[in-house]
């Protein structure tokens, strides 16, 4: 009986740690650009018990010998899917939305550790002013857009024209007709389950390479020279959020009957050590 409360209150804890994974997939159903996480699980170790003593006995059997007695699940991971959400027009020229799956955007993020590059799905740009003569390219949290080369992009005030092109060259015309060209800095994501979330719809990098045994190269690309025909860009659209609300609800619930069902073991495991507790 005590083997049935720890193995199920192992288990209930997890089953809250995948309730959290889909509410907050739930709460990010209109955030441009979000990808859905997904959690998986595995089982916990687990003991194998001899019950038979008499080795002539198992002649023949086709199943393992002896009992095997788990101790619970637990989750394996969360795996960020980065399947392509719906593209919905906004008409508005500083709104662009990736057209490719596993495509990011560079961010510059001022951290209490300094400056740092962050990836984003979120495409919608704005122009925040940082003199009289000069705007930078923000996202709504005021994290700078950088170019290809991690650069900040600053774009002169009198600019009454913005061109995004499918690969991500941006001309800007000001009144006097004279263009800025930035090309904004992309990134192809090779393996996603390395991103770490950052919060505010962003992702960052590990830091504990060796322990990981992988590189920087190895979880990203730069889509820079040749490799900018990869890229593709939407201007005057946003992306859409890839969740489907069936499916979350679906998971929730069937993550709350499981959940349930463990708490039920644990009331009858808990009532059956006081009848045991209680005989004389």
């Amino acid at each position: 009986m005590n083997r049935t409360m720890i193995t199920a209150t192992n288990t209930l804890a997890q089953l809250q740690k995948q309730m959290d994974v889909i509410s907050h997939n739930m709460a990010n159903i209109d955030t441009n650009g979000y990808k859905r996480r997904e959690a998986t699980f595995t089982e916990l170790i687990y003991q194998q018990f001899n019950n038979q003593r008499r080795a002539q006995a198992e002649v023949n059997r086709l199943t393992p010998n002896g009992i095997r007695q788990g101790t619970g699940a637990k989750l394996a991971q969360i795996q960020l899917v980065m399947t392509q959400g719906n593209i919905k027009p906004s008409d508005r020229f500083l709104d662009t939305a990736l057209t490719k799956e596993g495509q990011l955007y560079k961010v510059l993020v001022q951290t209490d550790a300094g400056a740092e590059i962050q990836y984003t799905r979120n495409g919608a740009f704005y122009l925040s002013p940082i003199s009289e003569n000069e705007l930078a390219l923000v996202t709504a949290d005021g994290h700078s857009i950088v170019d290809e080369n991690n650069n900040p992009i600053y774009i002169n005030a009198d600019a009454k024209d913005f061109t995004i092109d499918s690969m991500g060259q941006m001309t800007v015309t000001m009144n006097n007709g004279l263009p800025q060209v930035f090309n904004l800095g992309v990134v192809q994501v090779d393996k996603p389950q390395f991103l770490i979330a950052k919060g505010n719809n962003l992702y960052g990098l590990p830091t504990n390479f060796d322990q990981l045994n992988v590189g920087i190269d190895d979880i990203l690309t730069d889509l820079v020279g040749p490799l900018r025909t990869e890229i593709g860009i939407q201007q005057g659209a946003l992306e859409s959020s890839n969740v489907d609300m069936a499916k979350e609800m679906t998971d929730l619930i069937n993550t709350q009957r499981a959940y349930q069902f463990q708490s039920r073991s644990v009331s009858i495991a808990d009532q059956m050590m006081g009848l045991v507790n209680g005989i004389r």
